[in-house]
C-alpha cells in the first residue's frame, strides 16, 4: 500500500483510538463530574490545549506557513458545524434521554457514523460504492453489538428518534468539517473546542448542574486535550485524504478500542457481545483497507491553499520564491484543467461527480 494511502488511514484509526480511549478515563471522572459540565470540560480542553500549542509553536519560531490558515470564506462551514455538533447536538441528545431508555438510546447513537455515509453520499456527492457501505454497516453492528443491554429497559419513544437526531447533526458536523479539512487543524480544533466547551458549561450552570472541583476540572481538561483535541485534529487529517464516508466508517472503531482499554483499566473480562463483535469490525476495517477505486476523472481548473509537497501528479508548479518543492508547505497556487487516471479517495482534489457507483 502506498505512503500516501498509509498515513491518512493511521490518522483515522490513531483518532479512533484515542477517542475511544476517553470512554473508560471519563468513567473515572463521572463519580464527581456531571455529565454535561465533563462533556465542556472535554471540550474546552480540547480548544485551550490547541491554543496552547500554536502558542508555544510561535513562541519557539516553530509555526512556519505549512498549514493554509482559516480565511473568511471558511467560516460559514466552521460556524455551521459548530451549530450542528457543538449546539444542536447535545442538546437535542440531553433532552431526549429523559424519554428514551438507556438499552435504546446506547444502540442508536451508533448511527452517527451511518449518518455521515448517508449525507455524504447523497446530499455532498462523495464517492461511495457498495463496498464502503459493507464496511459502514459491519463497523456500525459492531458497536451496536458492543454497547446492547440485554438488562437495560428497552422501548421505542419520540426520545429515540431525538437520539437519531442527534446522531444526524453529528454527521452533519463531520461534513461540514470536510469542506474545511485543507486548513489548519490546530486553528479548527481550537475554535470548535472553546465554542462547544463554553455552550456546554453554561447550559450545565443554567439547569443546575454544579462544576467539578479545580483538580477534577483540569484532569477532564486534559483528557480533553488528549482524547478529544487530538482525536479531532487526526480526524480532520484524515478528512482532507479519505472523504467523510470512509474516515467516519474507521472512527466507527473508537467504541471497540474503548471496551478494549476498558477490559485492561477496570481489570473485566470481555463478554460474549464483544466477542462477537470481533469478526464484524474486523470484516468491516478489511474492506475500507482493499479498496481499490480508479477511473478516468477530470479536474477543472482550480486555486486554493492547503499543505503539500510537490508529488508531479497534481502538485508540480513553479514558486516565484526559492522554495525546495520537496518539502511540506502551504501558499495558495493553481491547478489546471487536466484529465488522467490513477487510484484515488474522495480528497480534496477528488470530490467530483460519479455516473455510477
Amino acid at each position: 500500500m502506498e505512503r500516501t494511502r498509509i498515513y491518512p488511514i493511521l490518522q483515522a484509526i490513531m483518532a479512533a483510538v484515542l477517542f475511544g480511549a476517553s470512554t473508560p478515563f471519563a468513567k473515572l471522572l463521572l463519580d464527581s463530574v456531571h455529565p454535561l459540565a465533563l462533556a465542556g470540560l472535554l471540550y474546552l480542553g480540547s480548544g485551550i490545549g490547541s491554543v496552547l500549542v500554536m502558542l508555544a509553536q510561535r513562541f519557539m519560531h516553530q509555526r512556519e506557513q505549512t498549514e493554509a490558515p482559516l480565511t473568511r470564506s471558511d467560516l460559514p462551514w466552521l460556524f455551521g458545524a459548530v451549530a450542528a455538533g457543538g449546539v444542536a447536538a447535545p442538546i437535542t441528545l440531553m433532552l431526549s434521554l429523559k424519554a428514551t431508555p438507556a438499552a435504546t438510546a446506547s444502540l442508536l447513537l451508533n448511527f452517527e457514523g451511518v449518518a455521515t455515509v448517508l449525507i455524504a453520499a447523497c446530499f455532498l456527492g462523495e464517492a461511495v460504492g457498495r463496498r464502503v457501505w459493507a464496511a459502514a454497516a459491519c463497523v456500525t453492528f459492531a458497536g451496536a453489538l458492543l454497547s446492547s443491554d440485554l438488562s437495560g429497559r428497552w422501548g421505542i419513544s419520540p426520545g429515540a428518534v431525538g437520539v437519531v437526531a442527534a446522531c444526524i447533526f453529528w454527521g452533519i458536523d463531520n461534513n461540514l468539517t470536510r469542506n474545511i479539512s485543507a486548513k489548519d487543524p490546530l486553528q479548527i480544533v481550537a475554535i470548535k473546542g472553546l465554542c462547544a466547551g463554553l455552550f456546554s458549561l453554561s447550559l450545565a450552570t443554567v439547569i443546575g448542574q454544579p462544576l467539578p472541583s479545580v483538580g477534577n476540572a483540569m484532569m477532564a481538561m486534559l483528557l480533553g486535550f488528549v482524547s478529544y483535541g487530538a482525536s479531532i485534529m487526526l480526524f480532520i487529517l484524515a478528512l482532507r485524504s479519505l472523504g467523510a464516508a470512509r474516515t467516519s466508517s474507521y472512527f466507527g472503531a473508537a467504541p471497540f478500542l474503548g471496551a478494549v482499554l476498558s477490559f485492561v483499566l477496570f481489570r473485566t473480562l470481555p463478554n460474549a457481545f464483544f466477542v462477537l463483535s470481533i469478526p464484524f469490525m474486523v470484516v468491516g476495517v478489511a474492506l475500507l483497507l482493499t479498496e481499490e477505486h480508479a477511473h478516468v476523472h477530470e479536474h477543472l481548473t482550480v486555486e486554493h491553499e492547503h499543505r503539500h509537497r510537490h508529488d508531479g501528479l497534481h502538485h508540480a508548479h513553479l514558486h516565484e520564491e526559492e522554495k525546495n518543492p520537496n518539502e511540506t508547505h502551504s501558499h495558495q497556487h493553481r491547478h489546471e484543467a487536466n484529465r488522467h487516471s490513477h487510484p484515488h479517495a474522495p480528497d480534496i482534489h477528488h470530490r467530483h461527480e460519479h455516473e455510477s457507483r
